[in-house]
């Protein structure tokens, strides 16, 4: 992926007390994209088209996959739905579990789990897989709420995945009054943003130093992040 002109980085000076804080799942939590671009470039090619560069391939890494194929692969609406269904088939079979926990980000949750700050998953990845995500590496435990896209793609927007984490949040009686969201790209700062939710952005996932705009913080580590949590 071809870097825009880096923004400049938020301060990190965060002193307010978290009640409540959503992360996203790709980029922030765990390193997914070899299973995602691998199984995106057998999907190009079992359709019989181009398989764009590994660059290209990243840049599909955190939008919604239905949105990011009609943009970046120029796709129509119904051959997007045909190559989501594609790629569906064979991420679930190979793609799913190849993929890691950013280091520190288990003792993190586990950090804030423990000072009793309530968790949510908030993906565009369909909550099914990020489920069995969690599930597999053990970090289900520390979620209150883990919510994802709908298999048919009716809720995948960032901003609508945070919509729902918050309204079944809120049925669990949690305070929302001091949400923050975790992400790595430009879309959990907007899709954050339009529920006037900060967020603080990962260096260590998939966004380019420019999608910092609107972000509170910027973090290069878990510690660091930790300390912006907890304080």
């Amino acid at each position: 992926m071809t870097n825009p002109t880096p923004a400049p980085t938020p301060s990190v000076t965060v002193t307010r007390t978290w009640t409540c804080v959503l992360f996203d799942l790709d980029g922030t939590l765990t390193d997914s994209a070899p299973g995602i671009t691998s199984s995106l470039a057998r999907m190009f090619a079992t359709l019989g088209l181009p398989v764009p560069s590994p660059a290209q391939l990243l840049e599909y890494v955190g939008p919604p996959l239905l949105e990011s194929l009609q943009k970046f692969g120029g796709m129509t609406e119904p051959a997007s739905r045909e190559a989501l269904a594609v790629y569906r088939a064979d991420y679930a079979k190979t793609g799913a579990l190849d993929s890691a926990v950013f280091p520190g980000i288990r003792g993190l949750l586990e950090r804030v789990h423990a000072a009793g700050i309530p968790l949510a998953l908030a993906t565009s990845k369909p909550e099914i897989q990020a489920t069995h995500i969690l599930e597999h590496f053990g970090l289900a435990q520390y979620f209150d709420v883990i919510t994802g896209a709908t298999e048919d793609e009716s809720r995948s927007a960032k901003a609508d995945v945070v919509a729902e984490a918050l309204r079944r949040l809120g049925e669990r009686g949690v305070d929302l009054e001091h949400t923050v969201m975790v992400g790595d790209r430009q879309y959990d700062v907007e899709g954050a943003g339009a529920h006037g939710l900060p967020t603080i952005l990962v260096e260590w996932g998939y966004g380019s130093p420019a999608e910092a705009s609107g972000a509170i913080a910027v973090v290069h580590s878990a510690d660091q992040l930790s300390a912006l949590l907890l304080g």
